[in-house]
């Protein structure tokens, strides 16, 4: 087995959760896992994966989801036209074996040039907790409304998939894929409903104020806009991809000690 070889089947091994990478032996072994720059995303997805962590705050984010659109129905009335929107990928479904099986072929996956096969023949799971808020909303006569961008051209492939677990009010007119932004999405739904919440794992789900910003305008936008969060803005978890993964870390300015 050559050793670029040994590298993806370990790092395929972890991203199972079967067992931990042992420690490399030799120069040889540790320069062929620095010519895998994928492998650097391996502790961020495997968080993402195979954390309860993770796990537990998805639940969260969708039992917050559910006590805030129960007010909102309490608050509107029988008739009120109420109207969500929720993205797919890392909010709604989870698309981490695509991931995990390009890390193990030490492939970039952030380049997204897999992502379309994924699309047409992957089996993503529903994020814990989904499910159970998104047929509450369907039971209450709340729209939902799937704005992902996801490909247009690979829409009736998602949408099957979509339709294959299980989830509610997946049509044509209520799957808006990749085309327009994310903007003009949001404000055709608003025409014809009172939005009243949107889910989401990165905040350009939320608002195109935060397309096309610097990671600092983007900690002043969260800031500006705090009372959404939790409220009308249900923010998810995602350490697998973002526009946040070649930031510099704040390092302490100290001197390596060990006791």
């Amino acid at each position: 087995m050559t050793m670029q070889r040994y590298y993806r089947a370990m790092t395929a091994v972890v991203l199972s959760g079967a067992a931990t990478l042992p420690l490399f032996a030799g120069q040889a072994v540790a320069d062929d896992a620095a010519a895998c720059e994928p492998a650097a995303y391996t502790m961020g997805l495997r968080y993402q994966q195979q954390s309860a962590e993770v796990a537990a705050l998805q639940r969260q984010g969708f039992s917050l989801a559910t006590y805030r659109l129960k007010e909102q129905l309490e608050a509107h009335g029988d008739d009120a036209d109420l109207a969500i929107i929720t993205d797919l990928d890392e909010t709604v479904i989870d698309n981490s074996a695509l991931l995990a099986r390009d890390i193990a072929e030490c492939h970039d996956f952030t380049s997204w040039d897999t992502w379309k096969v994924w699309e047409r023949e992957g089996e993503p799971t529903l994020i814990p907790g989904a499910l159970a808020f998104l047929n509450y909303a369907d039971e209450h006569d709340v729209s939902i409304y799937y704005v992902s961008d996801r490909y247009e051209e690979n829409k009736a492939d998602s949408i099957n998939t979509l339709k294959a677990l299980e989830l509610p009010q997946v049509s044509d007119d209520h799957v808006m894929l990749l085309g327009p932004p994310k903007t003009e999405r949001r404000a055709k739904v608003a025409e014809n409903h009172t939005l009243v919440m949107q889910l989401g794992d990165s905040l350009h789900d939320f608002s195109g104020e935060f397309a096309d910003t610097s990671l600092e305008e983007k900690h002043e936008l969260v800031e500006d806009n705090a009372e959404r969060l939790g409220t009308e803005w249900i923010v998810f978890p995602n350490a697998g991809y973002g526009g946040w993964s070649d930031a510099e870390l704040d390092a302490w300015d100290a001197p390596l000690k060990m006791d």
